[in-house]
């Protein structure tokens, strides 16, 4: 009950009496009239009496009648509220003063104006009065209804001195106590307060109203169990409001007594302040909740304090997370305890709280900050604490736990004791892996080499061993690599490995790369012997072994390998069959070879081998004398492929044919039309060469040189120097002089831009500098080749494709990736090109060709997770670009399997966000809480699924959890605008509607 309401008007203090004095002489008729007047004041009849008033005043000449008639008429003005009433009243006092009414006027307007309850008009008017002339009775009535005015005018010292005069009085005492007491009770005097009431003996007011300020002054002075029964005794005769009032009473002072269990239905029964509980009444029941195990009843009440930065809310955000553990709400609990922590009012709970935060963190995972920061800031804070070498512990098992390694190893670096050798070893060797899968192959190499440096274990020992070797196969140190697996091979502990599983091939195909193929062969053959379940690998090793039988020249072996991967059926059928065609010619069945070649271009119209098998097919027309169907297929080639590495072969091989056959007219056409276009390709120089020859067969060579000086590509003098200056450089690289050789080559470059060698010259010098890690440098020698359709061409083109990529540029590099895709003969380059392109045409928002060449990627044969995480987030991003909710699901789902790092984040935050779409709030909440443990260092998706998660905890009724989260992300993730502004809009929504009911929330969100 709010107790500034509480103004009871005073008891009445009997009838307004006028006492009329014994008039002196007038006229009889005079008389008669003002008689008359009063008698009609006195009946209440003001405004028949004024107007016989007002006309006796002007008509008599007796002085005291007419003060008498001024004095009536005015007090009749007053209770008739008119206007100017007061100064009437104040005119009377000017007129006649020497008017026995005088004090009287004052003391009577006055109490009639405290009789109508207008205090502060019967305030003005007593202090007019002048109280030495005044009866003992008169004077009572004065200091009381004086007090009682000014204590309503809320002036309470000066009511105390007019209150105290009368607080012995028979007639007022009670009352002035009453008040007096009230007076101090309001003050929080309430021992003074409690001695007033105590004195009161009017059976009225004790029946009335005293029990309830009794039972709370004993409540505030501690005394609970008077308290609960002076309250218990008013319940029954108060109204609704005293009523609440009251129940909270009994149900505090039952929790001062620790009776929780009593306590809990008066609590339940508390309405609050005006409709409104605050914090503490929360904090109240929850914690009697929470005494009685009633965990869930206690969480519904905790979780109602938001906003509070007091002792009581670190206590209850103490307890809110204490019920949280007993109910499994882990996730509650961290938040709870972590609000808790951050407060200093008890520095126990502080302390215990960050304890419990922290193991949490560890447990569970911390979307608001790392956990190994947690870990570390709780150890810097307490760092002579009993629970040091627990917190040590899960320190760096955090950092493993949330695949945080490269961290690890920053922190056992720093701090030697913190972990043993074996978990030094097992991160540096996690951490290798996880470059490893980025491509930093050398940086990988080197933690695999700490990792060995450790080798406690001899599992981890194998394994970093094994990787070690695949780094440096990666690197292209293939005797390096061959070395470590066959180490590797030998170790016990390697047996039982899923990697070792693999060591044939990897062995296979380091010897493979050495050119050992004898050796190749042996490992290629154990694994297609062994039935691999592995169809890729299987596959891919049949392949391997027919290309180790053909570069042996062992073609009828390597005819059966390519067999073997045909029946399989999967990636590469073109190129085994391509493969085996070519053996069919080697082994001297040109007629085979024929059919092989036909029926391969009508089998695989869309083989990157069609070009291969076309110059092929024309070479063995051409070989076994059927010309024209040679030179046929030539054009075809041509035509079909015009961009293709053999196109200017093609043409080269018509040139020499005619040639050949005299036919020096159709030579020089095709040898002029390989110069025309493929101005910058070997074949073009070999192209200019044989033209001499024609030319000169025919004694036209006067016209070669005018014809040869308007080519911009060839010099048609100083063969010899442009041929030493080309050698002497590429001596120099052969030799491994690394910065001799650039110089060669740009010497070489600046003099013959267009020499017989540039070709050549443009891509060793950008080999170069790429391996020196100047890719800016390498570009436009790249650049150089990849315009040209020769044999460095393709290699060239993933480079610069490579190089622009690195760089974001994709506005330079679609160009590049588009001829990549379209000419490139490696499977992994198209699969390259078209995974860049996917991601080129997403950064220019062109959406339905993000999702063409994503669906191309995942087409693609031997792709690896990654690049299957890669096109599947594409097709997924520009699904919620174009608002295809459904698409943007599955091609999550799909991603959330397979992908790791920050695609794995996105995917789990996407996963929680159409959760939360459909309502499912708690699995949503899981979701965002696998994002939290598992991915922890991508922040951005960490902040996007705390707002999510705030936004399903406040749709399941916990308004804490909501406000506490969204309050964290405004604190922790300001480097991400426009999640804190999500953050600060919901949080703004969420407070408005919490202040209807909790009156300690600011209701401006603030």
């Amino acid at each position: 009950m709010n107790r500034n309401h509480l103004i009871f008007f005073p008891i009445f203090l009997g009838t307004f009496f006028i006492l009329i004095a014994q008039e002196t002489k007038i006229h009889t008729h005079e008389k008669k009239v003002f008689q008359d007047a009063l008698s009609l004041y006195n009946n209440q009849q003001y405004q028949a009496a004024q107007t016989i008033f007002e006309k006796v005043k002007v008509e008599t000449k007796d002085y005291e009648t007419k003060a008498n008639s001024a004095y009536y008429a005015a007090n009749a003005a007053i209770r008739l509220n008119q206007r100017g009433a007061d100064k009437m009243m104040e005119d009377f006092v000017e007129r006649y003063p020497t008017s026995t009414k005088r004090n009287s006027a004052f003391l009577d307007v006055a109490d009639y104006y405290f009789e109508t309850g207008k205090y502060p008009y019967a305030l003005k008017w007593y202090k007019k009065v002048d109280q030495s002339t005044m009866s003992n009775t008169d004077k009572e009535r004065f200091n009381f209804n004086n007090g009682y005015a000014l204590y309503s005018s809320n002036r309470p010292k000066d009511a105390e001195r007019y209150l105290s005069k009368v607080s012995n009085s028979t007639k007022y005492g009670s009352q002035a106590k009453y008040y007096l007491g009230y007076i101090a009770y309001e003050q929080d005097d309430y021992d003074g307060a409690s001695e007033r009431f105590d004195q009161i003996t009017d059976p009225e007011l004790l029946n009335e109203k005293l029990s309830y300020y009794q039972a709370d002054l004993n409540f505030k002075l501690g005394n609970f169990e008077e308290a609960i029964a002076l309250a218990k005794k008013q319940l029954p005769k108060s109204d609704r409001s005293e009523v609440s009032e009251l129940n909270k009473i009994i149900g505090e002072s039952y929790f001062n007594l620790e009776q929780y269990e009593e306590a809990v239905p008066y609590l339940e029964k508390y309405r609050g302040k005006r409709g409104k509980f605050n914090n503490t009444d929360y904090y109240l029941i929850g914690y009697s909740y929470y005494k009685i195990g009633d965990y869930d009843s206690a969480v519904q009440q905790f979780n109602k304090i938001i906003g509070g930065t007091n002792s009581v809310s670190q206590n209850a955000y103490y307890h809110l997370a204490e019920c949280y553990l007993k109910l499994n709400k882990k996730s509650e609990a961290l938040n709870a305890f972590r609000n808790a922590s951050q407060m200093d009012f008890s520095a126990e709970i502080q302390k215990d709280a960050f304890l419990n935060y922290a193991r949490l963190s560890y447990e569970i995972g911390n979307a608001y900050e790392p956990v190994p920061e947690v870990l570390t800031a709780y150890l810097e804070k307490y760092p002579k604490d009993e629970h040091q070498q627990e917190i040590q512990e899960l320190l760096v098992d955090s950092y493993i736990t949330s695949r945080n390694f490269e961290g690890a190893m920053v922190l056992l670096e720093q701090n030697k004791g913190y972990a043993s050798k074996e978990t030094y070893q097992k991160v540096a060797f996690y951490r290798g892996v996880e470059l490893f899968m980025d491509g930093d192959y050398e940086t990988a190499f080197e933690h695999f080499s700490k990792s060995l440096k450790s080798a406690e274990n001899p599992t981890f020992e194998a394994r970093a061993l094994y990787w070690k070797s695949e780094s440096d196969y990666r690197l292209n140190r293939f005797e390096a690599a061959l070395e470590g697996f066959n180490r590797f091979q030998g170790l016990e502990a390697s047996k039982n490995l899923e990697e070792y599983q693999d060591l044939d091939y990897n062995l296979g195909y380091c010897h493979f790369k050495l050119k050992n193929y004898g050796s190749a062969v042996n490992h290629f053959k154990n694994i297609v012997s062994s039935g691999k379940e592995n169809i890729d690998i299987l596959n891919d090793s049949n392949l391997r072994l027919g290309d180790s039988y053909f570069v042996t020249s062992q073609y009828k072996l390597a005819q059966t390998a390519y067999d073997e991967a045909l029946k399989l059926n999967v990636s590469e059928q073109d190129y085994a069959a391509f493969q085996k065609t070519l053996c069919s010619g080697f082994l001297g069945n040109n007629s085979a070879k024929l059919e092989g070649l036909n029926r391969f271009l009508t089998r695989y119209p869309k083989s990157s081998f069609r070009d291969d098998a076309l110059f092929e097919l024309g070479n063995t027309y051409v070989k076994i004398d059927e010309e024209a169907k040679g030179l046929q297929t030539y054009d075809r080639l041509v035509e079909e492929f015009a961009t293709s590495k053999f196109a200017p072969r093609a043409l080269l091989r018509q040139g020499l044919v005619h040639y050949n056959a005299n036919r020096n007219s159709q030579a020089l056409t095709k040898l002029k039309e390989i110069v025309q276009k493929y101005p910058k390709t070997q074949e073009a120089k070999q192209a200019v060469g044989t033209a001499k020859l024609v030319y000169v067969d025919e004694g036209r060579v006067s016209e070669y040189a005018t014809w040869a000086r308007s080519l911009d590509f060839v010099e048609v003098t100083d063969t010899e120097l442009d041929n030493a200056s080309y050698e002497s450089a590429d001596r120099k690289y052969a030799e491994g002089k690394t910065d001799m050789a650039i110089r060669g080559y740009e010497d070489y470059l600046k003099e013959f831009p267009n020499g017989l060698h540039a070709l050549q010259a443009n891509f060793n010098l950008a080999q170069l500098y790429f391996a020196k890690g100047d890719k800016e440098k390498a570009l436009p020698n790249y650049k150089a080749v990849a315009d040209s359709n020769g044999e460095f061409t393709e290699q060239a083109l993933s480079r610069v494709c490579e190089i622009y990529v690195g760089k974001q540029d994709y506005e330079n590099a679609i160009p590049f990736l588009e001829k990549l895709e379209n000419t490139a003969e490696i499977p992994q380059n198209r699969t390259f090109a078209q995974s860049n392109l996917m991601k080129g045409y997403y950064e220019k928002e062109n959406f339905d060709k993000t999702i063409t060449y994503a669906e191309k990627v995942l087409k693609a044969p031997k792709i690896d997770n990654r690049i299957k995480s890669d096109a599947q987030i594409m097709i997924a991003r520009s699904a919620i670009a174009t608002g295809d909710g459904q698409l943007a699901e599955t091609s999550y789902d799909e991603v959330k399997k397979i992908a790791i790092g920050e695609t794995a984040a996105e995917a789990w935050y996407y996963d929680a966000y159409f959760k939360n779409k459909s309502q499912d709030f708690e699995a949503s909440n899981t979701s965002v809480q696998k994002l939290a443990k598992d991915y922890a260092s991508h922040k951005k998706w960490g902040g996007k699924g705390l707002v999510l998660m705030a936004k399903n905890f406040y749709a399941l009724g916990d308004a804490f959890q909501a406000t506490y989260i969204l309050e964290s992300v405004i604190s922790n993730f300001s480097e991400f605008e426009s999640i804190v502004a999500e953050a600060k809009g919901e949080l703004s929504i969420i407070k408005a509607r919490e202040a209807k009911s909790n009156s300690s929330v600011d209701p401006n969100g603030n």
